[in-house]
């Protein structure tokens, strides 16, 4: 064995002993009796060395070396089993064995992904009574509809044919439904954490939130809000002002995920609306409490019903910016973008990604198609709180929107080319 090998060797030893020691001094904290601060590092290093004799004497190490810990477990629970006790779970001992399988897998495998996968077992076993308390929040329906995400993502995605069919080239159902798997999954996200949170919590939360589960949705709740409770329309028009900033976050989230080059070119429009809007929005609020602003109720965004109505209106809209591309050019594409974006952004966000990546726009027509689409969703918002909010209300968004829209001509006027 030369120096380097050895070294390397060293190294992935020391990686194992020192996640074993992360996830034992979590147990220690827990008063586990089963194993803690020098049970999992010995557990994990162990899972390293039969990791490092499997490579001369065969994987019957490893397995024997599992079979091991897995009697040292059974062993350190008879006492309890003679007694008549009953232990209240088998997390630690499931995680003895998951640290022995990760201590195992560092000889060879990817550092990388073994703390990662061990960042994620301390993250679980720490977070206990938060996701204690989150699955008690979840009701019925809303478990329903994250066993339907696992349908939508996990069953139907892997069966759709990946080849496109139709005019102009555009419509692949693999690529529709991983579009829809990305937006339902995105607002998830935002869903859980509203969650987490609860029914009330700060003006921040409750934009940053609305704006990751649908900008739209937020400003009929809050414009509503503002009528029948008046006398706190800045408050009001911070989360509908923030809600719309995050907007444009999501957008740039969709293209770093399906057409990074032309997150490049985009950045700097997209930045600017969202700084701008968060910064009118903070205006607004003028550095006041929040603790005691309301969330609205959310309903669940991964319900199979409204997956399927997006992933038809994102091939709508796919279908129709390339038939406007191909037959208007420019003024085709602005005019579907305005249409499309009244009330929804993911889906013209895609399709102009889709035509940046194919070469039939350049980033910088992708871009201004996509603000136009934003400044409309902006109008159709501004609309909303007229027919719905209270005059100071409207006359707060009226000047915050009037800015940003601004902002949008000035950029789409004199930006980047």
């Amino acid at each position: 064995m030369n120096p380097t090998e050895l070294l390397e060797i060293i190294g992935r030893l020391g990686i194992a002993l020192g996640l074993g020691l992360l996830v034992g001094l979590q147990r220690e904290r827990t008063d586990s009796r089963l194993a803690g601060f020098r049970t999992f590092p010995l557990v994990t290093l162990l899972g390293a060395l039969c990791g490092l004799l499997a490579e001369r004497y065969g994987g019957w190490v490893v397995a024997g070396g599992f079979g091991g810990v897995a009697l040292v477990i059974i062993g350190g629970n008879l006492p309890l089993l003679r007694a008549g006790q009953e232990r209240p779970g088998v997390t630690t001992e499931v995680t003895m064995l998951v640290m022995y399988s990760l201590g195992a897998y560092l000889v060879k495998g990817s550092a990388p992904l073994a703390i990662a996968s061990c960042g994620a077992v301390v993250v679980l076993l720490h977070l206990k009574p938060q996701l204690h308390s989150l699955a008690s929040r979840i009701g019925d329906r809303d478990f329903t509809a994250i066993v339907q995400f696992a349908l939508i993502s996990l069953v139907i995605l892997p069966v759709l044919p990946n080849r496109t069919f139709g005019p102009y080239a555009v419509l692949n159902p693999f690529k529709i439904w991983l579009m829809v798997v990305l937006i339902v999954g995105l607002s998830l996200g935002g869903y859980v954490a509203y969650k987490l949170i609860g029914v009330r919590a700060g003006a921040w939360a409750n934009g940053i939130l609305g704006g990751l589960i649908s900008s739209t949705a937020t400003t009929v709740s809050v414009a509503r809000g503002s009528k029948e409770t008046p006398g706190r329309p800045g408050l009001a028009a911070f989360v509908i002002l923030l809600a719309s900033a995050i907007v444009f976050l999501r957008v740039g989230i969709l293209l770093g995920a399906t057409a990074p080059a032309f997150l490049t070119s985009a950045l700097l429009p997209i930045g600017l609306m969202f700084v701008t809007l968060a910064a009118l929005g903070w205006v607004n609020l003028g550095g006041g409490a929040t603790a005691g602003a309301a969330v609205p109720l959310q309903s669940n965004p991964s319900e199979l019903k409204p997956a399927l109505l997006f992933g038809l209106l994102f091939a709508v809209v796919l279908l129709a910016v390339a038939a406007a591309n191909d037959r208007f050019g420019a003024r085709g594409l602005y005019f579907a973008a305005a249409i499309s974006g009244l009330t929804d952004m993911d889906a013209i966000t895609l399709s102009v990604a889709h035509l940046v990546n194919a070469g039939d726009i350049d980033g910088a027509r992708g871009w201004r198609v996509i603000l136009v689409a934003a400044l409309s969703n902006l109008a159709f918002k501004a609309a909303t709180v007229a027919v719905l909010g209270d005059r100071a209300l409207l006359r707060r968004i009226g000047l915050g929107f009037g800015a940003a829209t601004a902002l949008g001509l000035g950029l789409l006027a004199f930006g980047p080319h």
